[in-house]
């Protein structure tokens, strides 16, 4: 049996983590949501009643919320503690997710306002995250930090490929990995993994309502995909993208050399 606390659960690649993990009923699930009624009602309708799986209301954005939501924890697992701490949670715009960053110049506010609440959820959000729930994280007997990353964070996949799309999107991941970093250089002594890991490129309804304009830059990224792995033949479905990340979740280790390290879902650089 192990525990997880797993940020942003409401939908998507969060959704899946939670369905996945408690089909295991000795696995014990806390998930953290802004919306919790909505949550626990999707829940219900789609997973039925699991005893296993508990929602917490937590704001990235807000810290009392989530110090409160680490207090409401703390009780949930008790001396158990969390085995696994994945923060999944993040804010994802579309203000920049298919132009470069050069058009976005005329919209100066707005490219200011996306980029602070980028910041604000992706990184600020996950500091206090981690500071929040880590002594839990130390009494639990696997004692892994996963944060989700993405590949668009990664300078050589962008350099070498010309990725010009989601600037402000990869900025916060970047910062966000060098966090992770900084967290295992302190923690890496106690036994704490802590791991930036890119899901890959999965299919849970991003591109649903692009409009035609967006479509350009999106079927201009696609292409560089395909030009960087020739098998690439779209984006992977979510139940099975999340099995292969929780089994390199399993794998990895601090001895392995994984500490503050940056990976795709294969354990390696490769993004796709």
């Amino acid at each position: 049996m192990s525990v997880y606390v797993i940020t942003g659960v409401s939908k998507g690649i969060g959704f899946e983590f939670v369905k996945q993990i408690s089909e295991e009923s000795k696995n014990l699930v806390v998930g953290l949501v802004r919306d919790r009624p909505a949550t626990e009602k999707k829940m219900a309708a789609e997973l039925g009643d699991r005893s296993n799986v508990h929602i917490l209301h937590a704001d990235l954005t807000n810290y009392a919320s989530l110090k409160q939501a680490a207090v409401d924890t703390a009780k949930i697992v008790g001396e158990r503690g969390i085995d696994y701490l994945v923060a999944n949670g993040a804010f994802l715009s579309q203000f920049d997710a298919y132009d470069p960053i050069g058009a976005l110049g005329d919209k100066a506010e707005e490219l200011e306002d996306v980029l602070l609440k980028s910041f604000q959820t992706n990184v600020i959000g996950n500091i206090h995250l981690f500071n929040l729930f880590l002594p839990l994280v130390m009494k639990g007997k696997v004692k892994k930090v996963i944060t989700i990353s993405s590949g668009h964070a990664d300078l050589d996949f962008i350099n070498d490929l010309e990725i010009e799309t989601s600037a402000l999107y990869s900025a916060s991941k970047a910062a966000m990995n060098v966090i992770v970093a900084k967290f295992n250089a302190q923690y890496k002594k106690d036994g704490v993994l802590f791991v930036s890991i890119s899901p890959g490129l999965v299919e849970v309804g991003h591109f649903a309502n692009v409009t035609p304009e967006q479509i350009q830059g999106l079927m201009g990224f696609m292409g560089k995909l395909s030009t960087y792995a020739p098998h690439f033949k779209g984006a992977t479905p979510v139940d099975e993208a999340i099995r292969t990340n929780m089994s390199t979740w399993e794998k990895i280790s601090i001895d392995g050399g994984y500490g503050g390290a940056f990976i795709s879902h294969f354990g390696n650089k490769q993004w796709l």
